[in-house]
């Protein structure tokens, strides 16, 4: 599936954007249909800490299918790894949310990574290798990985994120709403709720579940192991329930 350029300029009207290669429909997955943020000041680990407790046989076996893939750099780099991604021929997509700040006297539109030290790239797993395993050019980036069991076993591999939670976090991030908010790894309100579709308002075709948070009823788009991001308040009359909950 080709994959137009859609690159998003600063300072336009949205507040909250992405910043991606790809139009406004991802490309959809072959195959296979929350964490804090984290701090882009101290800088993170390339490698996802798991339990020191659990042992993990790192999944090796490559996937001949494209899909959407969550890495991570260290020290606030994922901007860097981006452009390289893109301008290398690679499809990457970077949440980012635009902030004004005072530059002498006037308002500037800067564009800002949406989830720190994240980003996401489509393609195979050996495409994305590539650029994973570059250590001369990416020293800085890697796979996120996330626990998962294998033939009995639990090994750790790449997290693959499905398109339509993938679809749905763009949605998210191209809507200007101070109310969105990006839920805690320990809080649990969303993963017992009702899987919906928003049918109706500005966060229609966004899948997720429904929950109280904050006094109000949103619907969140959970990653797990990686992000929840909540939306602002929706009424019950925009929802229409899916799934077997």
């Amino acid at each position: 599936m080709s994959v137009p350029t859609d690159v998003v300029i600063p300072g336009t009207a949205s507040n909250l954007s992405c910043t991606r290669l790809t139009s406004d429909a991802l490309p959809e997955t072959e195959a296979r249909d929350t964490i804090a943020k984290p701090s882009s000041k101290t800088g993170v680990s390339t490698q996802n800490t798991l339990s020191p407790t659990t042992p993990l046989t790192p999944y090796r076996s490559p996937l001949t299918v494209k899909n959407w893939f969550a890495l991570r750099t260290t020290y606030s780099r994922e901007r860097q790894a981006y452009d390289y991604i893109t301008t290398h021929g690679g499809t990457a997509y970077l949440p980012t949310i635009t902030e004004y700040k005072e530059v002498d006297g006037k308002r500037v539109a800067q564009q800002m990574s949406r989830i720190p030290n994240i980003l996401f790239a489509y393609g195979t797993q050996q495409e994305i290798e590539q650029f994973v395993y570059d250590n001369h050019n990416l020293p800085y980036l890697r796979f996120y990985y996330a626990p998962e069991r294998f033939n009995g076993t639990l090994v750790s591999r790449p997290l693959i994120v499905p398109d339509r939670q993938m679809e749905s976090l763009r949605i998210l991030c191209a809507i200007d709403d101070g109310n969105i908010a990006i839920v805690p790894q320990n809080d649990t309100h969303f993963h017992k709720g009702q899987e919906v579709l928003i049918t109706q308002g500005r966060f229609a075709g966004i899948t997720g579940r429904v929950a109280r948070y904050q006094g109000q009823q949103r619907v969140a788009v959970i990653i797990p192991g990686l992000i929840t991001i909540a939306t602002a308040y929706i009424p019950t009359a925009f929802l229409t329930p899916i799934g077997n909950d």
